[in-house]
């Protein structure tokens, strides 16, 4: 077993947030947490909410930051000094407008790709060189108000459907841990049948 994972999921926090595509990133980490009974704890020096638990038999931390998704990047770079761990024990999951609802894609690296959350851990962090699990979120054709699709919450069919695909994205994290990116990524990286 090597040193441990550490699993971070983007969202806002608060209640008027929760139900909202932004948020994908909070919905995928709280998943792994049911799966695993692991009880995530407020830290306020490290600004997140954090829980150690076993995934596929590794040592894993899963986070929430408490910061808005946009300054993630200094509670990300806290808990990995706090916990000695690098960049490559990362994991990231967070929203993507560019993909299809429900979509998945998996990267060992890259850049921010125009979400500022991804940036602000780039930054912070100090390298782009760390896993990232983008959960497609969608946005209608011609929609030029990114924020205010990303912060309208969901209307009750569609949070159904964001369970639906954080569950397959908590998946694709298991995956990961346990059998390496490549593999996560043949598994994981293709459009969903929809027959």
């Amino acid at each position: 077993m090597g040193s441990a994972k550490i699993v971070v999921g983007l969202g806002n926090p608060g209640k008027s947030y929760e139900h909202t595509p932004h948020n994908a990133g909070f919905k995928v980490i709280d998943e792994l947490a049911d799966r695993s009974r692991c009880v995530l704890r407020r830290s306020f020096r490290l600004k997140a909410r954090l829980g150690r638990t076993s995934l596929a038999d590794n040592e894993t931390w899963l986070v929430k930051p408490t910061a808005f998704v946009n300054n993630s990047g200094p509670a990300v770079a806290a808990v990995l000094r706090k916990l000695g761990a690098s960049a490559a024990d990362l994991v990231v999951v967070l929203d993507d407008a560019d993909l299809e609802p429900g979509q998945l894609r998996i990267r060992r690296r890259g850049g921010a790709g125009g979400h500022n959350g991804l940036k602000s851990i780039i930054e912070h962090v100090g390298t782009n060189d760390f896993t990232r699990v983008r959960l497609g979120i969608g946005r209608d054709e011609g929609d030029v108000d990114l924020a205010g699709h990303v912060l309208k919450p969901l209307c009750a069919g569609a949070r159904k459907e964001m369970w639906t695909a954080a569950a397959r994205a908590a998946d694709a994290v298991l995956a990961i841990i346990g059998q390496g990116v490549e593999h996560a990524m043949n598994q994981f990286n293709m459009r969903e049948d929809r027959g």
